[in-house]
């Protein structure tokens, strides 16, 4: 199957993610690789998709996930190489699914060839100037420069030893001490990531997710501006904070639109960018990366009214901007929202997660119900649907995974009062049996839970009423029904229920946790739960023509 040339593919596209590591192994070391997800092509084509999204598949050490990448222009040995890659990608678009890979461009990792060439140089050499260095603070230098705080460890500064032996220069890392920042202000990073950029895409690739988009720009002025936060709890609209959601950003990112439209069709991305709603349009304007997460239904309660703000509110921005809007419940990131769904609303989900989930009783059968409700609204929406590997089998987040067998850096960087983000991340079930259910012949890199022997792609392949097959049914249809991007609200009289409906005339109808409620229509396309008498229950959508 060729690629169509269309340039506009991506603004109703259906994107799944791979986080490769834990897609499917097909060596048997107990770590997802490309030859696994090239063994997968087909179950992916069944899906209906029109894109997928690699997390990182770079060399790393794993200090976060892959996220802290030694080399952004080569393949993870553990993973396979770049034929591998190449052969993948090849698969995938003959398949008609294109592919999104991700760029990590605030921080490289400590094993970094630039990383490396800086701990041997010395201070205000050209090889330091590519990241942030400065000296401390103190009698000796002994205090951190500044009070900037990281996601994962108190401070945002390391200090480092120099090659005399004694005491050095302190670095900036905003993440894991692991993931040093690069210094954005010089050109030559710049000039750099222009190339990765080039090398991916003369590749085929379609396309790129830039992870913490919001960032690598910092006020690096002398002295360093204080930054008691991270900045998230009183957002600037300016552009002026200290190291978030600067105006130099879009500098970068016009520069990247211009290496994005030399290639037919143009290359896409979509920022990863935790910003007020308001900036959003900075960063998915046609002019820098065209396309922008929209996070809102990630924390959003499965509520009507939130509902109903978040699409109102996020397709007017869309609309002003001529971009199109992003829908996603789930990603590597967040607790997967068939768990979310099944828990009360008051519960805080971290404690609950750092607790092994035994705090407060989870309600598999209502949160899984309500997921399907969920998925079936957004990808009715006008826009692009991202969605999170395995989450077309109904999956819940792993719970008890032992705090000794736990990966993810934020654990022990936050001081152990998180559990992190590995619930999501554990190796996919595709089979009832074996030593990692499918998953591959050497186990899995994460434990799995025994309830992996009932929910997994064997069990639910070709099973009317499945999970999966809810999911299969919902994207192929979606494929047909897609119009303009445009919907029409109608009122119920119920305040627990939304209806929408599409250019084309067809209709969304979702009842969240009301009475059931009966509804006329001439014909009922598809529903995320069984309905009798044109009478939709709670925790179900329906599309259906009148």
């Amino acid at each position: 199957m060729s690629l169509s040339k269309d340039a506009n593919w991506w603004r109703q596209a259906a994107v799944y993610q791979i986080y490769p590591r834990s897609f499917k192994d097909s060596n048997g070391d107990g770590i997802g690789d490309l030859k696994g997800i090239t063994s997968q092509v087909p179950y992916l084509k069944s899906l209906s998709l029109d894109a997928v999204w690699l997390s990182p598949f770079y060399p790393s050490a794993l200090a976060d996930g892959g996220y802290d990448v030694d080399d952004y222009r080569n393949v993870d040995p553990k993973l396979g190489t770049l034929e591998d890659f190449d052969e993948m990608l090849a698969a995938l678009h003959e398949a008609g699914i294109r592919v999104f890979v991700d760029i990590v461009p605030n921080h490289s990792s400590n094993l970094h060839q630039w990383f490396i060439d800086a701990l041997n140089s010395e201070p205000g050499s050209p090889e330091r100037a590519r990241y942030i260095f400065r000296d401390g603070k103190g009698k000796d230098g002994e205090l951190p420069p500044s009070d900037w705080p990281s996601h994962f460890a108190p401070s945002a500064w390391t200090r480092i030893t120099e090659k005399d032996g004694k005491p050095g220069q302190w670095y900036c890392h905003l993440f894991a001490p692991e993931q040093p920042d690069l210094n954005w202000d010089n050109p030559e990073v710049e000039a750099d990531f222009i190339k990765t950029l080039r090398f991916w895409a003369d590749r085929g690739v379609d396309g790129f997710r830039v992870d913490v988009a919001h960032a690598m720009k910092k006020d690096l002025s002398e002295p360093l501006r204080s930054q008691p936060t991270l900045g998230y709890e009183n957002p600037r609209l300016d552009g002026k904070g200290v190291f978030f959601d600067r105006a130099e950003l879009f500098d970068v990112y016009r520069e990247w639109r211009k290496v994005f439209n030399e290639y037919d069709p143009p290359r896409v991305a979509v920022a990863e960018a935790n910003v007020p709603i308001e900036r959003m349009p900075l960063y998915a304007s046609d002019k820098t990366l065209g396309q922008a997460f929209n996070f809102a239904f990630l924390d959003a309660k499965f509520d009507p009214s939130d509902y109903r703000d978040t699409v109102k509110k996020s397709l007017e921005i869309a609309d002003k901007n001529h971009s199109s809007s992003t829908w996603v419940l789930s990603n590597h990131d967040k607790i997967r929202h068939a768990t979310r769904y099944g828990l009360h609303p008051i519960v805080d989900e971290k404690k609950w997660l750092l607790a092994d989930g035994k705090t407060h009783p989870l309600d598999r059968e209502a949160g899984t119900r309500a997921a399907l409700a969920a998925t079936m609204f957004i990808l009715a929406l006008p826009g692009c649907t991202y969605m999170y590997q395995g989450e077309e089998l109904g999956l819940h987040e792993v719970t008890d995974i032992p705090h000794d067998q736990i990966q993810d850096p934020a654990y022990a960087g936050n001081l152990y009062t998180e559990k992190g983000r590995d619930g999501c991340r554990v190796p996919l079930p595709w089979a009832s049996t074996g030593s990692s259910y499918g998953f591959g012949s050497g186990g899995s890199h994460l434990p799995q839970p025994t309830w992996f022997a009932e929910t997994n792609v064997e069990k639910q392949d070709g099973k009317e009423g499945s999970p999966l097959e809810i999911y299969r049914k919902a994207l192929a249809l979606r494929k047909k029904l897609q119009g303009e991007e445009l919907l029409m609200w109608h009122e119920t009289k119920n305040k627990e229920v939304l209806h929408f409906s599409r250019p084309g005339g067809w209709n969304c109808m979702i009842n969240f946790r009301g009475y059931s409620h009966k509804f006329e229509a001439k014909e009922i396309l598809h529903s995320s739960a069984p309905i009798s008498d044109f009478t939709l229950p709670a925790g179900t959508t329906v599309w259906f023509k009148v």
